[in-house]
């Protein structure tokens, strides 16, 4: 996906090479510090401590007035529409090529850029979700409740609209040919927006929260935010574990989170020489290739947890299907590892230089914003920064996800088996970190 845009290698500017220690170091450093978190663990957390529920301290009033006046909404939902409607432009009158702004601001501004944001802000897409916005005018047009809709929404569809969504676009942006071109984009964008209007009116306003790809995307990660609303609506500041602890299991949230894994490892695979070369040569097309290789990825990591989750479900009597769902939280502190590690030198040297393209949307010389001569400055990507930077993000996202793996299974196992039944957990846990090392940093 880097190369695509046309200014980074494709795994950012880190290499073996900028670290300070030799890498085979590095990965056995990653791996001991996963098995000695676990048995860390194990010696000394005993009962659950993490609050699903309830969590927080309440901010100042005056701040929750702020961030729940519906001023403060209408001009979120405005920047929303605004940034939309100048991607809009660019997708349908500007040139189609490297020189307009609209394929950074999708694969960039809003993919990258999702995660930064939703980390600091928490579901921060939700008020700047322009489809939200559209199906909510047009409620207020057919004088309907936004939130009923005409249908309601199925009980059990959970995130699997989420999934769809997020797996038509994970393959636009990895597997998709022509998929910087105005005609692709054009054709997805149109397709994807219509699809999500029609079903927000239709079923209400609550099929965004399950079924809008970057919505939902947008809430997972928020949830590893200081920032955080209890159940009755009031706005905290909570420890992010206690965010992530709070994500229940719902239908087709264990795929979600494997196929958020598994696309980002994918996207490392694609960087791999071996692979490119393999790709080349194969007698398929490569929009094939890349398909059937991304579809083996997912596929993988999802059994691999499968797995893991069922020798963990031998030591207690809960049903085995259960366990997947109560332990998928704790991959989201490992998805947003390899998310920061993956995307941070796409997101500070390809969103200067989306910045400056989109002073001139239209291509016509133009320098709507004043940024048209930016010069992308590379300052915060510092070769041997962004190497122990990818290696950190990987490795304090599996610890993290160890600790919650752990609170959940002391709540959930038997008494004295939660620590012998979690080392499948483990296992998997270490393999994912290699695996990632390995790839993030693969020739």
């Amino acid at each position: 996906m880097l190369e695509l845009l046309g200014l980074v290698p494709a795994h950012g500017v880190g290499s073996r090479q900028d670290l300070p220690l030799p890498f085979g170091y590095v990965v056995a450093g990653a791996a001991a510090a996963l098995v000695v978190s676990f048995l860390a663990l194990g010696l000394s957390w005993r009962t659950s401590q993490l609050l699903s529920h309830g969590a927080g301290r309440p901010v100042p009033a005056r701040l929750q007035a702020l961030a729940d006046h519906p001023g403060t909404r209408w001009a979120m939902r405005l920047v929303g529409l605004a940034v939309t409607a100048l991607f809009v432009l660019a997708l349908v009158a500007g040139p189609d090529d490297v020189d307009n702004p609209a394929p950074g601001m999708l694969y960039v501004w809003l993919w990258a850029g999702i995660v930064p944001l939703s980390l600091l802000l928490g579901p921060v897409w939700r008020l700047l979700n322009p489809l939200r916005t559209v199906q909510l005018l047009v409620a207020a047009l057919l004088r309907r409740d936004p939130r009923d809709g005409f249908v309601a929404l199925p009980a059990g569809v959970g995130y699997w609209p989420a999934v769809v969504s997020l797996a038509a676009f994970v393959w636009l942006e990895l597997a998709a040919p022509g998929r910087a071109t105005l005609p692709v984009l054009q054709t997805w964008v149109g397709t994807y927006a219509l699809v999500h209007v029609v079903a927000g009116v239709t079923y209400g306003s609550r099929w965004f929260d399950r079924g809008e790809g970057f919505e939902v995307f947008s809430a997972v990660i928020g949830r590893l935010s200081v920032l955080g609303r209890r159940e009755d609506g009031v706005l905290v500041l909570r420890l992010p574990l206690d965010g992530v602890a709070s994500l229940r299991p719902a239908p087709g949230l264990v795929t979600l989170m494997c196929l958020l894994l598994g696309s980002t490892m994918f996207d490392s695979v694609t960087g791999v020489t071996a692979y490119v070369r393999a790709a080349q040569s194969s007698p398929l097309p490569r929009v094939a290739v890349d398909t059937l290789v991304l579809v083996a990825v997912v596929g993988l990591v999802l059994l691999a947890y499968l797995a893991a989750t069922a020798a963990t479900g031998r030591v207690t009597d809960l049903p085995r299907r259960r366990l997947p769902g109560e332990l998928a939280h704790s991959l989201v502190p490992i998805v947003v590892g390899y998310l920061v590690a993956h995307y941070y030198s796409l997101l500070v040297l390809e969103g200067q230089r989306t910045l400056a393209l989109a002073s001139d949307p239209l291509g016509t010389g133009a320098d709507w914003f004043g940024t048209a001569d930016l010069v992308p400055s590379a300052a915060l990507v510092d070769t041997t920064g962004v190497a122990l930077l990818m290696v950190v993000a990987i490795v304090v996202g599996h610890v993290l996800g160890t600790v919650l793996a752990h609170d959940r299974a002391v709540a959930l196992l038997p008494h004295g088996a939660a620590v012998r039944g979690q080392v499948p957990l483990l296992l998997l846990m270490v393999a994912y970190t290699v695996t990632g090392l390995l790839l993030l940093f693969a020739d």
